[in-house]
C-alpha cells in the first residue's frame, strides 16, 4: 500500500459548509501587517491571503484547527466558533 502524503489525506476530507455564514469573524481592515501575516502564514488550509495590502479570507476550506484564533488574540480574528450542527469538516484519514 502506497503511503499517502498530507495533501492526499486532506483531499479525502469532506466539507459541509454554510457558504454564506462564516464561523470565523475576520477584521479585514486590521492595520497591523505583522499581525495579519502571523495568521496568513500559520493557516494550514491557506484560508487567508494577503496581497497588495489587502487581507482576503474564505472559510470554505477551513480545517477548524483554531490556529488563527490562538495566534490572533482577538485582533485579526475577532471571533471564532465551531460551525453549527452538521456543518464543517469531516476527516476521513484521522
Amino acid at each position: 500500500m502506497k503511503k499517502m502524503s498530507v495533501e492526499d489525506k486532506l483531499g479525502t476530507n469532506v466539507f459541509h459548509t454554510d457558504e454564506v455564514n462564516s464561523h470565523i469573524d475576520v477584521d479585514k481592515a486590521y492595520p497591523d501587517k505583522e499581525e495579519i501575516m502571523k495568521v496568513v502564514l500559520a493557516c494550514p488550509a491557506a484560508c487567508y491571503t494577503y496581497e497588495n495590502d489587502t487581507l482576503s479570507f474564505s472559510h470554505l476550506g477551513c480545517l477548524e484547527c483554531g490556529t488563527c484564533r490562538v495566534l490572533s488574540h482577538g485582533k485579526v480574528v475577532k471571533d471564532w466558533n465551531y460551525p453549527d450542527g452538521t456543518r464543517g469538516v469531516f476527516y476521513r484519514q484521522g
